[in-house]
């Protein structure tokens, strides 16, 4: 009787100085994970169309091209972990590639532990999303004060039939919310909570996007009755919520 055999997490590192390529290469397959080095966004895109990676390790300065527009690329196709390496300086580049939907940052030079250290906790934190991803995609509807949300047809109808669009930021702070009622959420478990629908919600528009999913569920958005603002932490969902399947 075979045993089955699992497989170490495979990282993909795009970097043009070979130098680099090498240290990324052998430490992380000195512990424990698979690595493929490319010097491209062209090598990238040929490994990506052929083998299974779970994370990628993106240089943003590259020579002759646009890693910021390969990290683009990548976001709109997959919900692949992306840690970005930068130059010291380079904080504009950071905050662009954050917006873009790279999940964390290191700066050059690194410490190779730290490297891994990172890649790690991403690779952990993608794990958990999948589980609570495959939770989500048995919810066909959430249920709450006289509304109701189709998951999958990411509708909103309220008590009385009327029908009210929502952007797809709006559905998936919506959905965070549903999915943990009566839970504070942080605004950073509401980034990672709409992640699961490939929504492009950045942090500093949370609060904005908040502000006009009052103004279409609340009776009085000034007075709020579902989202609840706790000053400091977050946002809390006040509403008991049934969970359709």
């Amino acid at each position: 009787m075979q045993t089955a055999v699992s497989l170490p997490p495979h990282v993909l590192a795009l970097d043009d100085d070979p130098s680099i390529r090498a240290l990324v290469s052998d430490y992380l397959t000195g512990n424990e994970l698979r690595v493929t080095a490319v010097a491209s966004g062209h090598e990238l895109a040929a490994v990506m169309a052929r083998e299974a990676i779970d994370l990628v390790v993106l240089d943003l300065r590259l020579q002759g091209e646009d890693g910021m527009q390969i990290a683009r690329k990548l976001r709109e196709e997959s919900a692949i972990p992306i840690l970005m390496l930068t130059g010291r300086a380079e904080e504009a580049d950071r905050v662009m590639g954050l917006e873009l939907g790279a999940d964390d940052y290191l700066t050059k030079p690194f410490s190779p532990r730290e490297l891994l250290a990172r890649i790690r906790a991403l690779l952990r934190r993608a794990n958990a999303q999948a589980t609570v991803a495959d939770q989500l995609a048995k919810v066909r509807a959430y249920r709450f004060g006289g509304w109701e949300l189709s998951v999958g047809l990411r509708k909103l109808k309220g008590s009385a039939g009327q029908k009210v669009d929502l952007t797809n930021g709006e559905f998936s702070l919506l959905t965070a919310f549903l999915s943990a009622p009566q839970r504070i959420l942080t605004r950073d478990q509401l980034l990672e909570l709409s992640r699961l629908h490939n929504a492009e919600v950045y942090d500093r528009s949370i609060d904005v996007q908040i502000l006009r999913l009052r103004r279409k569920i609340e009776a009085d958005p000034a007075h709020p009755r579902f989202i609840i603002t706790e000053r400091g932490v977050g946002y809390l969902f006040d509403a008991a919520v049934e969970v359709m399947r």
